[in-house]
């Protein structure tokens, strides 16, 4: 994988290029074609996802509603990341919104890297931090806004 492309990821946005060639080496391609799912709310996790090309859906099934898309990922975004802090399903459905690309990187092989790079392991993991409560005040925003329309 180029290392470049990873130095537009506000994940990576910290690292030396050193540490972006160690992080491209330990991630694969993939590809989807639109509508399928690259996983599925519910589904055990073992790797996050960086998309590079295309676009992604984020959604949750609503019951007697149906889906309820939460964002569309666009290249430079990265998904699926709390599978690789903790041992929980899947929060929710991953979808391709239309062709697309995506790098991805297994726990294990993540775990190890910042394992042998205690300086990248703290780059990473505030960011995962400041990531993670971004789309906590997101969602606690969105659920505002849905208790605000379910009262009319």
């Amino acid at each position: 994988m180029d290392a470049a492309v990873l130095k537009k990821v506000a994940l990576f946005e910290g690292l030396t290029q050193g540490q972006l060639a160690k992080v491209a080496q330990i991630a694969r391609s993939r590809t989807y074609t639109a509508g399928d799912f690259v996983f599925r709310e519910g589904d055990t996790g073992q790797d996050m996802f960086i998309l590079t090309d295309g676009k992604v859906r984020i959604s949750k099934s609503v019951p007697g509603i149906g889906e309820e898309a939460l964002a569309i990922l666009e290249p430079g975004q990265y998904f699926g990341e709390m599978a690789v802090i903790e041992d929980s399903p899947r929060s929710a459905d991953a979808i391709a919104h239309s062709g697309c690309t995506v790098w991805v990187i297994e726990r294990a092989k993540l775990d190890q890297l910042m394992f042998t790079d205690k300086d990248l392991a703290y780059v990473l993991l505030w960011t995962f931090v400041r990531t993670l409560s971004e789309r906590l005040r997101e969602t606690n925003d969105k659920i505002k806004g849905f208790f605000a329309i379910s009262r009319f």
